[in-house]
């Protein structure tokens, strides 16, 4: 029996990957539905200058992906060999022979094969298996992308983001020693360490969660570089976990999550002003997170 090959990159599995998934069990009946995911983003190989960071991590993509309704996931390694391969060898020795395609649906800008030489109307020459070919999926007439979600979170607009993903935008890496100033203050947070690629949101403060192993804590974000105290340190990307006491959280994997923007990184006088604020900020990530 074929099976129906949903392709793409699918960064974020967004709501328009989505609704290539709901088309894909439209169609299914009863067969295998394989998405064709690729690993690095090809922009790495073609620009990399260019190459954008990342909206989820490859596991994430995998996972979400059959959450989404994938039965299977086949990860391309894309190379300079893979990016070389011809129109033809693509549709033959990958789509036919390796995934036994009997449906093939891709978006309306897809290419494929050495220089993209591969259309929508070379794919539909082949008797092999039919091909649908679905138009992006618009949110109040734009098109959602996984460039317009990047821009977003960004300029650390994150509630687009929530909208666009339908979920919230996260961060996965693992809990690193910082300089242990929020402990001395009361606020003991766990920072985010090995985050390069992904998608960090602008500095400022967010409301959202904190995920180590099973326990999922609301929680306030700081994204930046700590200005109301004296000293040059990099970005730092670290959270609170609401009114949770001595949790030991070093070299654990975690994940944090972004619900809200509350405000931008603020410079304070001092220690009073920051931790007034720092209250009230916690009073609101509270708020929001109990929804």
């Amino acid at each position: 029996m074929s099976n129906v090959v949903v392709i793409g990159v699918f960064d974020g599995v967004h709501k328009g990957h989505q609704s290539i998934l709901d088309r894909a069990k439209e169609i299914a009946d009863g067969r295998k539905i394989i998405a064709l995911t690729f690993d690095p983003h090809p922009t790495t190989v073609f620009a990399p200058d260019r190459a954008p960071t990342l909206l989820t991590t490859l596991a994430d993509r995998v996972v979400l992906l059959k959450i989404h309704g994938a039965d299977q996931v086949a990860v391309m390694k894309f190379d300079e060999k893979f990016a070389a391969m011809s129109p033809e060898d693509f549709v033959n020795q990958i789509l036919i022979k390796q995934l036994e395609a009997g449906d093939v649906i891709v978006g309306e800008n897809f290419t494929y094969g050495h220089k993209a030489a591969g259309n929508i109307e070379a794919l539909k020459a082949h008797a092999e298996f039919n091909v649908h070919v679905l138009e992006i999926h618009c949110d109040e007439s734009e098109p959602v992308s996984s460039t317009r979600i990047r821009a977003a979170i960004n300029k650390g607009d994150v509630e687009t983001a929530r909208l666009l993903l339908s979920r919230p935008h996260r961060l996965d890496g693992v809990v690193v020693h910082g300089e242990a100033r929020g402990r001395e203050i009361g606020y003991p947070t766990a920072n985010l360490g090995n985050i390069d690629g992904q998608t960090i949101p602008a500095d400022g403060i967010y409301a959202g969660w904190l995920t180590v192993g099973i326990d999922r804590w609301p929680a306030a974000i700081s994204i930046g570089t700590n200005p109301t105290f004296e000293g040059v340190r990099g970005r730092q990307v670290e959270a609170y976990a609401l009114d949770q006491v001595d949790l030991d959280l070093y070299t654990k994997s975690a994940t944090i999550e972004f619900g809200w923007r509350l405000r931008e990184t603020l410079k304070f006088d001092g220690l009073a002003p920051l931790l007034e604020q720092m209250a009230k900020d916690c009073a609101e990530a509270r708020r929001l997170t109990d929804l």
